[in-house]
């Protein structure tokens, strides 16, 4: 099943990062700190690293690489059909991931999570549309809900964004990790 979620995030995925032009590398996205180009960078380490943790090997985080050199976005698609092809296969979700120590469901779904809002923070800071798999989204609300806490103790999610009670389940997801639905390029 992630393995199918992830697939259809990549395909979803894959229009926003060809679409990236040159000139907007140095963008302002709506998560933290990050520009287009270092948000960029984070999602081709996480298409990389998360296939080998699909594969229960450990892997480096603090590898410091240029990961927008040559054809980048067409590296981001081949990387990312690697990625869905590794967390498709049973025995990725299964046990512990290798070096993080957590179920491999979960780190699963991490990946997912990655894929549909980084995606959006960047659809954001292009001004590009963006709407994610309503399966992807209905098995993210919950899993963010757990793990909100710990992500915020680990400076990974900011404090939740209130939403209205009827936000649609998306913008609950955005407003979970600390970002706010309605954010905007000034």
């Amino acid at each position: 099943m992630i393995g199918g979620l992830i697939d259809g995030a990549l395909r979803q995925a894959a229009p926003v990062v060809r679409g990236v032009a040159e000139e907007q590398l140095e963008l302002p996205t709506p998560c933290g700190d990050y520009t287009v180009r270092e948000l960029l960078g984070h999602l081709m380490q996480v298409v990389v690293n998360f296939q080998e943790l699909a594969e229960k090997r450990p892997v480096d985080w603090a590898e410091d690489r240029d990961w927008l050199a040559g054809d980048w976005r067409e590296r981001f698609v081949r990387e990312g059909e690697r990625l869905a092809a590794a967390w498709s296969r049973p025995a990725a979700v299964e046990g512990v991931t290798g070096g993080m120590g957590m179920p491999a469901d979960r780190v699963g779904g991490m990946v997912l999570l990655d894929l549909t809002v980084h995606v959006w923070d960047l659809a954001a800071a292009l001004g590009v549309a963006f709407a994610p798999d309503p399966a992807a989204v209905g098995h993210l609300v919950p899993l963010t809900a757990e793990l909100a806490p710990t992500g915020r103790e680990m400076g990974m999610f900011a404090e939740a964004v209130p939403t209205g009670p009827d936000a649609p389940p998306f913008e609950r997801l955005i407003a979970l990790t600390g970002r706010d639905p309605g954010w905007r390029r000034n």
